[in-house]
């Protein structure tokens, strides 16, 4: 870990987001990171909150809250909030500043789980909801198309992170190299807190948009039908 953090910065000149469940590591990535670093990531688990939140507080990073217990994944808006309160007590509780961390509702699937979609981004409204001034929140973008058809994952994770835009999200795990997408989230970025959808996707982005809200049944081949 320390190699790989000393190479990468060499080069590039933004935080890294440091990304193992092993915690050693990751100090052994903070011990030698230049400027604040990024934890990826903590749950609300007890074992990840005592082993992470401490490294968090010690090297003033960023840390990335997963909305995420010990009994499996979220089953609704208000469990995913809940999980949310409790990473943040322990942020508290080990003396991290609601500003270091990132809360990240867990995106799932559209693909055998589409009725989670406007859930996950509702969770994202109540997050930003959780503090004044707003908590910050991330997702793992690509995570809404996974499994589906290459032709696919493009459309899906652009038209997401446009409708999560809407609700407030502060960042993403995401492809820098779309540029289809970094077109979408530039616009979005200018609209601030008026983002029109119409405004900004076209017509195949707008069917997609029905996808996510439930109005169209998924399926690979959405878009041909």
């Amino acid at each position: 870990m320390p190699w790989l953090v000393q190479n990468i910065q060499e080069v590039v000149n933004v935080p890294l987001s440091l990304d193992t469940t092993n915690h050693e590591a990751i100090e052994a990535g903070l011990k030698v990171h230049r400027g604040k670093a990024i934890i990826n990531s903590t749950s609300a688990a007890r074992s990840r909150i005592e082993k992470m939140f401490p490294l968090a507080a010690k090297y003033n990073a960023d840390i990335i809250g997963l909305a995420l217990g010990g009994r499996g994944m979220p089953k609704d808006t208000d469990e995913r909030c809940m999980l949310a309160m409790e990473v943040m007590a322990g942020a508290a509780e080990f003396g991290v500043a609601p500003e270091n961390i990132f809360l990240d509702p867990i995106v799932l699937t559209v693909n055998g789980m589409q009725e989670h979609a406007i859930p996950i981004l509702e969770s994202i409204e109540m997050f930003c909801g959780l503090n004044d001034p707003p908590m910050k929140t991330t997702v793992g973008l690509s995570n809404i198309s996974n499994t589906c058809p290459e032709e696919n994952r493009s459309i899906l994770n652009r038209v997401y992170l446009a409708m999560a835009m809407q609700r407030g999200l502060y960042s993403a795990i995401m492809d820098p190299m779309d540029t289809r997408m970094m077109d979408i989230m530039r616009k979005a970025e200018a609209m601030g807190d008026n983002i029109v959808l119409e405004d900004i996707l076209n017509d195949d982005e707008l069917k997609t948009v029905e996808v996510f809200k439930g109005n169209i049944l998924y399926c690979h081949s959405y878009l041909e039908t």
